[in-house]
């Protein structure tokens, strides 16, 4: 790798260097179910009134997904922030090995369906839904088909229900049409039906070790087949709707039975495919079924000797899971791996909730450091609650920390990821959003003072958007889509809108300009901003700076 080399033009800012990624706030003119718009947020209204702003790409082919159709995440907003570059992401990965045929002839693949050929069952678990943030539904279908034309006999489908990255209450959308796709295929030698779920923020996936009895609950539901049995996956639905009124991610798991017994336990010579291609919520199943004797998270009571394999490798570090289908991104050329080069003390910090988008999917999907000495990582534990009943989250921890460590005057580089606008706009929950961002916009002021106080820089930023977004927008009057009862329609997935992309300088803006009248900038020119303004120039394999020396 190439070290950075510093700039003739300008010799980087005084003080420190600060990110600050307001995770889930985007930009929309649209004032309907904008909880951007609707909260008071004096600090960010004066940062877009009075300091250099654009308005960045966040989603789509921007941040290497398939199409403009498809909204930005987490996930790969922090690749595209963290490297500088675009690169195709797991979405698009995985469509195109599935288009090539490439996944069915990898190794993995062979293996998992010849494990079943003589009586196993070949199961699938995953996010039930076209959302193409973790998983897509046509995956699954692509994979069920093909299990049928190699011969396999059995395949059982567990389904982790989205209401998050799609319609609230749209499971019923997916699983009715899915129900038919089967029927399709079932024959007297090929024997294949739904047999477990529950919504994706009660069991199974879990981030990030904040709540390891979501993982409990799945093991327990998926592989032990324990719980509250129904006929269908849709009467399960429909029955907890009536019971629980709650949206889909909410729904409390089900099982599938038959005259009283679960139709598809996970048992010794079975194979397992978790489809999902996003890694954060897929670490913590893989560790459960690939787990030796040591393994200590919580009493798995029975683990069946299985072949199991994700469809990506989601932890590249630790080799997470050991078997995989599709090669994931490799991402070289970090903006961290510059920076340790060049001997820069860097800092990450955020939540639990946050703390592997700053750490792990920023540096490249590497766990580890690229450097002990010149890397520090903190991480404030997040409360196990719903999210919308303390909106606030740790953002005021979390400055509290981030202001000690710009004082300390050890970091020359700074990054920080508040989860407010993305976790709480998750829920739909429009005043509990809002609440959020007016909490954000409090630690933000503080933040600034210190900055201004330490003659440093701000980059304030966003990595998608939802917050900005909490209702179904009708794309023809503009306005929210409503319920029968005549309640605003929530949405409660990430949005299609830009994110502000704003330069706070009091001591240094003289010393180059900001290309504010330009609009085709992406998150991935990020990276060039920041080495830029510290003093030095951008490798060229990166994206485009956004200011000129």
């Amino acid at each position: 790798m190439v070290q950075l080399r510093k700039s003739s033009k300008f010799s980087g800012v005084e003080g420190p260097l600060l990110t600050i990624v307001m995770d889930g706030v985007g930009l929309s003119k649209n004032k309907d179910g904008n909880a951007v718009m609707a909260a008071d947020t004096p600090t960010l209204d004066r940062l877009m009134r009075d300091y250099p702003h654009l308005a960045i790409k966040a989603h789509g082919t921007a941040v290497g997904l398939p199409t403009d159709d498809d909204m930005g995440n987490s996930e790969v907003g922090h690749n595209a922030l963290g490297s500088g570059q675009v690169f195709a992401q797991g979405a698009k990965l995985v469509s195109n090995s599935i288009t090539s045929g490439k996944i069915f002839e990898s190794e993995t693949w062979k293996a998992l369906t010849a494990r079943v050929a003589n009586g196993g069952t070949l199961h699938f678990i995953g996010l039930f839904s076209d959302g193409n943030v973790h998983s897509h539904i046509d995956h699954l279908k692509a994979m069920v088909t093909e299990a049928k034309t190699e011969g396999v006999h059995r395949v059982r489908i567990h389904i982790l229900l989205d209401g998050r990255d799609v319609g609230e209450t749209s499971a019923l959308d997916y699983i009715r049409p899915f129900e038919e796709f089967l029927a399709g295929l079932r024959s007297p030698d090929f024997d294949v039906m739904i047999a477990s779920g529950g919504g994706r923020m009660q069991i199974t996936m879990d981030r990030y070790e904040a709540n390891w009895n979501m993982v409990k609950l799945g093991w327990e539901t998926h592989v032990l087949g324990e719980g509250r049995q129904f006929a269908t996956a849709e009467d399960a639905v429909k029955t907890y709707r009536d019971e629980y009124h709650v949206i889909d991610q909410d729904l409390p798991p089900f099982v599938i039975a038959k005259d009283g017994a679960p139709v598809g336990t996970i048992e010794d010579g079975d194979s397992v495919v978790f489809f999902n291609f996003r890694g954060d919520r897929a670490i913590e199943i893989s560790k459960a079924f690939e787990g030796g004797a040591d393994f200590d998270k919580f009493d798995r009571k029975r683990v069946p000797d299985v072949l199991y394999a994700g469809m990506l490798e989601y932890d590249g570090d630790l080799h997470v899971p050991h078997n995989y289908l599709v090669n994931p991104p490799e991402i070289t050329n970090t903006q961290t791996e510059y920076l340790v080069s060049a001997g820069i003390n860097e800092l990450a910090i955020s939540e639990t909730q946050k703390f592997g988008h700053v750490t792990y999917f920023w540096n490249g999907n590497k766990s580890g450091k690229f450097s002990e000495e010149l890397e520090t990582y903190i991480e404030v534990p997040s409360d196990v609650v719903p999210f919308e009943q303390r909106p606030w989250m740790k953002c005021a921890e979390i400055t509290d920390k981030l202001i000690e460590c710009l004082r300390s005057g050890k970091y020359k580089y700074l990054r920080v990821n508040f989860p407010n606008g993305d976790m709480v706009g998750h829920t739909g929950s429009f005043p509990a959003t809002e609440c959020s961002m007016e909490a954000l916009d409090l630690q933000l002021a503080r933040l600034l003072r210190v900055v201004d106080e330490l003659h440093g820089v701000a980059l304030i930023t966003a990595d998608h958007g939802n917050a900005d977004e909490m209702y179904e927008i009708d794309k023809k009057t503009g306005m929210a889509k409503h319920n029968k009862d005549g309640s605003p329609k929530a949405k409660t997935s990430h949005t299609l809108n830009p994110v502000p992309f704003i330069v706070y300088d009091n001591f240094t803006s003289d010393k180059y300009r900001v290309k504010t009248e330009r609009g085709d900038f992406g998150l991935s020119s990020v990276a060039a901003t920041t080495v830029n303004l510290l003093g030095y120039e951008a490798p060229q394999m990166w994206d485009e700076s956004m200011v000129e020396l």
